[in-house]
């Protein structure tokens, strides 16, 4: 191969990874952060499964669901530690 033609290639996989690169790291913190906050949900509804017995309910929503995923189990922790201490 051509060293010119070389060149070229090594260029242009430059300038896509210049131009692509960004979105896709987007892309991929965005579907991280979707992940995590299914995944926390999933604690919380395991946590209300479980905590029936003992009166226990946290809300699902986006706020609780973001504490309990992003945080994991001491998130989640922390949302039952305010249920029963701070919330009564």
């Amino acid at each position: 191969m051509d060293p010119l033609m070389i060149a070229i290639i090594f260029v242009a996989m430059i300038v896509i990874l210049l131009i692509f690169g960004p979105p896709m790291q987007v892309l991929r913190m965005t579907s991280k952060g979707v992940v995590k906050l299914i995944i926390g949900a999933f604690f919380i509804f395991f946590a209300n499964v479980f905590g029936s017995m003992f009166g226990l309910h946290i809300p699902i929503n986006l706020i609780t669901s973001a504490i309990a995923g992003f945080l994991g189990l001491f998130g989640l922790g922390s949302l039952i530690a305010i249920h029963l201490i701070i919330l009564p």
